[in-house]
């Protein structure tokens, strides 16, 4: 799924739905993979694709000191967008959910990561200049109470996933000096992030987004992480997948929500990494289960059926079950 520009499509190149454009959350989760690989090639392509990443912000660089330099009014346009073509770099101009603060919290976070684990990624001034105006352009959207499509590009509101995936990222940043971050800027994502969870938004009690805080961010108390397992395995937990939220309507045919694959092996990470083998041995065995015909990991199920849509492999998926497949605890 991998273009020459370093971007991976969200899904396979053939697929008629759109998935064979680029997003900036999908490329950081898909190349979680590749970060768990022993394989040199493997490291060479989570570089490329990190520095296309990279690419896309200094590309789009003009569009982001304008909204440092003039926040208000914040209309959806002014947003970085959340999807690009994968070899040109440029964004798609139709009406979409473009305001996912959580892409550029999971950039932020992913980057001084992997810069702590010493892959080199950042590589002259102008990577150095552009992170630093990410920080900045947080605060000028004023992250911690502003109203994003979050992590399903859907309706508008304060999503805690989003609020969790950019104090996660100002943390790294500031912890492994990449940036100057305002100490303020994090203290108040954390003030929100306790008033709402283990909530996901005014209009969500639980959501399969919120998996994302326990991993890869580790930005939840014991508490609130316990909340949000219980909330996800006894609400949204199916026989293929996780369902989003309750009232999820993509994919909704009569039978109900459909069931995404990727939250299995989500599942399945977080147990390892607490030490729980069962429930991993569990969310792997599911995993297994959810697999197709031809040994992918569809984006989900038709609720209650064996037949998935037409998004397989999807990317994201099959690349937790990789991550799944190799972690430790």
């Amino acid at each position: 799924m991998q273009h020459s520009s370093g971007l991976m499509s969200a899904s396979s190149l053939k697929v008629k739905t759109g998935y064979d454009k680029a997003w900036i959350r999908d490329n950081i989760y898909e190349s979680l993979a590749l970060e768990h690989s022993q394989n040199n090639e493997d490291k060479l392509k989570l570089i490329k694709a990190y520095r296309a990443l990279l690419d896309i912000f200094l590309k789009h660089e003009n569009k982001i000191d304008w909204m440092i330099k003039q926040p208000f009014p914040k209309e959806k346009h002014r947003y970085i967008h959340a999807r690009f073509n994968p070899s040109t770099l440029e964004e798609f101009w139709e009406d979409w959910g473009n305001k996912q603060n959580d892409a550029v919290g999971a950039f932020l976070f992913k980057i001084a990561d992997l810069e702590e684990k010493g892959l080199g990624i950042i590589k002259n001034e102008n990577d150095k200049r552009i992170i630093q105006k990410l920080v900045w352009y947080l605060e000028a959207i004023e992250y911690w109470h502003d109203k994003d499509n979050g992590m399903w590009e859907e309706n508008e509101e304060v999503h805690a996933s989003s609020v969790g995936a950019c104090v996660a990222g100002l943390i790294k940043i500031k912890k492994n000096k990449l940036a100057n971050v305002n100490p303020d800027l994090i203290s108040l994502g954390i003030k929100t992030l306790k008033e709402l969870l283990p909530r996901e938004s005014e209009t969500k009690e639980v959501d399969l987004a919120l998996l994302s805080l326990i991993y890869p961010y580790e930005i939840v108390t014991e508490e609130q992480r316990n909340a949000i397992l219980k909330n996800v395995e006894e609400k949204l937990l199916k026989q293929k997948g996780v369902l989003r939220y309750i009232g999820d309507q993509y994919y909704n045919h009569e039978l109900g929500e459909p069931e995404w694959t990727m939250g299995l092996p989500w599942l399945a990470i977080i147990y390892k990494k607490l030490g729980n083998e069962n429930k991993y041995l569990k969310f792997m065995k599911m995993t297994y289960a959810a697999f197709n015909d031809n040994d992918e990991l569809p984006e989900l199920y038709f609720r209650n059926t064996d037949k998935h849509n037409e998004n397989t492999p999807l990317g994201w998926s099959q690349s937790l079950f990789v991550v799944a497949e190799r972690i430790k605890s």
